[in-house]
């Protein structure tokens, strides 16, 4: 039976594809990001299998997948140079929907271990130097004050910049916490320091947009949701011209509030909980972080660390 092109309407596998985005999106309720990446993987893993076997790919043909194949795709897949954490990812995509479609057992396969890095916090100084020159290269005094406020805030309260932007008109007037819609919409409450509370209101004082209601509450420059590539593009150009090194993102400011506060006595629980992890080994990482802190303090301040 010839093997039909993906994209055709009439492609089998395509009707079992929605269904699974719609699974991830509803009923998991993954992240959009996420959700893209694993139809990017099932659309190549369809594709491939239809050319691998020369037949249609339907149900029925995906629930006979076995390990030799899958090995065969993700051979296939590192010919174009695929990082091994890009491999793991693809593993997980796989299995995922093969389980999905009522595949029993699941193949047990393994991709290479991947190597966890360490998350690189700026220090306090540095944090706060580049909400400040951020906001600084903006061309209208609101912009300035909104890009001041919000980066303050991923490091005043630990956000994901996809949490930021979520947030709405709600949360007006400001209050001393804040109340966080997280992945997998958790909810948690966050501190809201005094300083990172009078950034947002002088926002709220020049920006030329109402706000009321379920509107965004950080506004593009047309009074739309503002776009994390804006906010990474500002960051890019601020640490540019302060002379830090491309570890310097906005989501770095995130770690930069789990590791400065591990680092003044914060138990990991705590840390967990205002984070929004999971799980606690998610957590755990920030560990590794001070200790490579210490680290680095040994070797510049010993006498004899550098013999």
């Amino acid at each position: 039976m010839k093997n039909k092109n993906w994209f055709e309407d009439s492609h089998p596998a395509r009707l079992l594809a929605t269904q699974w985005e719609q699974y991830l999106q509803f009923s998991l309720r993954r992240s959009p990001h996420s959700i893209r990446a694993y139809m990017a993987t099932v659309h190549r893993f369809i594709s491939f299998l239809g050319n691998h076997r020369g037949d249609l790919i339907d149900k029925n043909t995906l629930q006979k997948t076995d390990i030799a194949e899958i090995r065969a795709f993700l051979a296939y897949r590192r010919q174009s140079g695929l990082a091994n954490s890009s491999v793991a990812r693809e593993i997980s995509g796989i299995r995922a929907f093969l389980r999905f479609i009522g595949l029993d057992p699941i193949p047990a396969i393994k991709g290479a271990r991947v190597k966890k890095g360490i998350p690189r916090p700026l220090s306090p100084e540095d944090a706060v130097a580049l909400a400040k020159e951020a906001s600084e290269e903006a061309s209208e005094q609101w912009i300035e004050a909104r890009d001041l406020a919000l980066l303050l805030l991923l490091y005043g309260s630990g956000l994901r910049i996809s949490e930021a932007l979520n947030l709405t008109c709600e949360i007006l007037p400001l209050q001393t916490t804040l109340r966080v819609v997280g992945k997998r919409s958790k909810i948690r409450i966050v501190p809201l320091l005094e300083k990172v509370k009078r950034a947002m209101e002088t926002y709220v004082r020049l920006c030329p947009y109402a706000f009321s209601g379920s509107q965004p509450f950080f506004r593009g420059a047309k009074g739309g949701v503002l776009s994390a590539d804006v906010l990474r593009r500002t960051v890019r150009k601020a640490r540019y011209h302060l002379g830090l090194d491309n570890k310097a993102t906005p989501h770095a400011l995130r770690h930069s509030f789990a590791s400065h506060l591990l680092g003044r006595g914060a138990d990991l629980r705590s840390l967990q909980e205002l984070l929004g992890h999971a799980s606690l080994s998610s957590t755990q990482i920030y560990t590794a972080v001070d200790a490579a802190r210490l680290l680095d303090v040994y070797r510049a301040a010993h006498p004899r660390a550098d013999k």
